[in-house]
């Protein structure tokens, strides 16, 4: 059976840049751009007229930027798109406020045609996170400011805290289950136990209030 194409919207301010992101993404038999945002507003908008499957978002846009467009998208649809953050610096905090808010991952605009294609198709079809590593230190220092572990760590239970560790490496709920010999069922309770007891809505922001609680870190 023919799975259908991944549906796509590109949110970015700069003509040029959708223009070359539809060719790439176009030139792909499994991928389809079905709509294109200059702006936040615009971005969620479109994305509720076309319900896409992934949204590359670029995270400075003018009005309503890319992190408040993702925090309205992933908490208004019952089935939100994976949205990736498209930006020109690694380092740049706002990708990490677009973490925060829910964003699947990251990457950088200069990143070449193999690796973009790859990345929407990674995050269409599974649970995967790409987190940079700049990412990731920016939550580490969130950390050292605020040395006390919160609540939450304490009422994890030994399985649940090997779940969350699994999840912040990237991988996915059927890797997790292989990794500790266990059903993809059970680790999907395992992961829906962990979001409710450290407040959050989905496994991104989980991933992220684990390096900031300094529960796990970089090569950790």
């Amino acid at each position: 059976m023919t799975r259908s194409p991944i549906r796509i919207v590109l949110a970015d301010d700069e003509r040029m840049v959708r223009t070359a992101l539809r060719a790439i993404l176009s030139a792909e038999e499994d991928l389809e751009v079905v709509g294109e945002a200059a702006t936040g507003a615009e971005a969620v908008s479109v994305v509720r007229e076309s319900r896409p499957d992934v949204v590359l978002m670029d995270v400075r846009m003018p009005g309503t930027g890319g992190i408040r467009a993702t925090e309205r998208i992933l908490a208004t649809l019952a089935e939100p798109p994976r949205v990736l953050v498209v930006t020109t610096f690694e380092n740049d905090s706002y990708v990490y406020d677009a973490l925060r808010a829910g964003a699947a991952g990251f990457l950088l605009k200069r990143a070449d045609a193999d690796t973009l294609v790859q990345a929407v198709r990674l995050v269409a079809r599974s649970d995967t996170l790409l987190f940079p590593a700049a990412v990731r230190a920016l939550a580490a220092e969130h950390a050292r400011a605020n040395p006390a572990p919160p609540a939450w760590v304490a009422r994890l239970t030994e399985r649940e805290a090997e779940v969350l560790r699994l999840m912040a490496t990237g991988l996915t709920n059927a890797e997790i289950a292989g990794r500790m010999g266990v059903g993809p069922a059970t680790v999907k309770t395992h992961v829906a136990s962990v979001l409710a007891k450290t407040g959050t809505r989905d496994r991104t922001q989980a991933v992220v209030r684990a390096y900031e609680a300094g529960f796990t870190g970089p090569g950790s």
